[in-house]
């Protein structure tokens, strides 16, 4: 999920040492205002003394006899105090109380049923309910039994709802890209509105997903968002739209549009295309254009979303059509987040260089059914 997207430990010692981060004024939390130097496996992490982090995996599916699903899970860490100062905890505190709450949203796209289960946890980080652990350079994410392990060469998730399940094992074909200028990621019209953000763009996955009692065996590509921030959305800012696209070249482009209320986009927002060699190339406002072709509104929320675009980067002689591949893919969180945006598996078809070119992604959306500042 982009800056918020939606998409909102460790000693912070290293962090305020690796340079471009400072104390975030009078709040107490640290910001990003500069490159943010992440170094790996480390910052796969959480990073402790920022308000909001959160990880992203998404992917396109399909099973042996064609099946195809689309699946989300998201870890999101959210702070509540800042260390030290007049909300240092009392000694010993209690083993229930912690400054970290875990969030998790999954889902899975059921392309051909025209079904979407989604579902959502939320735990304080005590107690073994939710949070992480660190055994060497592997990295776990839980929330109970939901669970993101990041491993040196691999990526295993697991998640479950009432109705499905999905048990995940993921290979990165490229390097983790850092967005932004070395991973600063700008949000806004001033230094500190900002986050650190890479991707893992190219996640070659297979597994097993449930969906309505039956299981399947799958595989597909994947697509990893990790970012974390304190800064909260410039006023006038009432969404955002986060595109991630994987071509059948094996090249990538990632967008985010930072939509405003007067119904334009900040200039901030801003994306990146990566190479099949996995060099990157930071696009600028600028540099693309997304035009809306057709809506969806939604039943249950109200909301009227886009479902079909055009994405056109000229520079790179890219002018792509994506379409959704299942209307409703909305996400419902009124027991975590309390915010409802729309995440969902999408089609590409276009041309590049003049040159017929196919390929899938993911699209998030919010504000759309209301303010998102539960994610900030």
């Amino acid at each position: 999920m982009t800056f918020s997207p939606l998409r909102y430990m460790l000693l912070l010692f290293f962090l305020v040492a690796s340079g471009g981060i400072a104390a975030a004024g009078d709040s107490g939390f640290l910001s990003v205002t500069g490159p943010c130097r992440l170094e790996f496996p480390r910052d796969h992490g959480p990073h402790p003394g920022f308000r909001t982090e959160w990880w992203y995996w998404t992917g396109n599916l399909k099973s042996e006899t064609g099946r195809r699903f689309g699946f989300q899970l998201t870890f999101f860490r959210y702070q509540l105090t800042p260390f030290g100062g007049a909300s240092a905890w009392p000694d010993p505190p209690s083993a229930w109380r912690s400054r970290q709450i875990y969030l998790g949203h999954a889902a899975l796209s059921d392309l051909a049923g025209k079904r979407h289960f989604q579902s959502e946890r939320a735990a304080r980080q005590a107690l073994g309910l939710g949070g992480w652990v660190r055994w060497g350079p592997d990295i776990t994410l839980f929330l109970r039994n939901w669970y993101a392990v990041i491993l040196p060469d691999a990526h295993r998730l697991h998640a479950e709802g009432e109705e499905f399940k999905f048990t995940l094992e993921m290979k990165p074909a490229k390097a983790p890209v850092l967005h932004g200028i070395d991973g600063y990621s700008r949000k806004g019209t001033t230094p500190e509105r900002a986050s650190c953000y890479y991707s893992f763009t190219r996640l070659e996955t297979t597994g097993t997903v449930t969906a309505g009692g039956k299981t399947y065996d799958i595989d597909g590509e994947s697509w990893m968002d990790h970012e974390f921030s304190t800064a909260p959305l410039e006023p006038g800012t009432v969404g955002w739209d986060w595109f991630s696209i994987q071509l059948s070249d094996k090249t990538e482009i990632m967008i985010y549009l930072l939509r405003t209320e007067d119904g334009g986009v900040n200039p901030a927002s801003s994306g990146t295309y990566i190479d099949a060699s996995g060099a990157l190339r930071h696009l600028e406002k600028g540099y693309f254009q997304i035009r809306v072709k057709d809506t969806w509104k939604s039943a249950k929320s109200g909301a009227v979303y886009p479902r079909r675009w055009n994405l056109a980067v000229p520079l790179l002689g890219i002018d792509l059509d994506l379409s959704s591949n299942l209307a409703d893919q909305e996400m419902r969180t009124a027991g975590t987040t309390g915010v409802t945006y729309w995440e969902g598996s999408v089609a590409v078809k276009g041309t590049k260089g003049g040159s017929p070119i196919d390929g899938h992604g993911y699209v998030e959306m919010t504000g759309y059914a209301g303010p998102v500042s539960a994610l900030q």
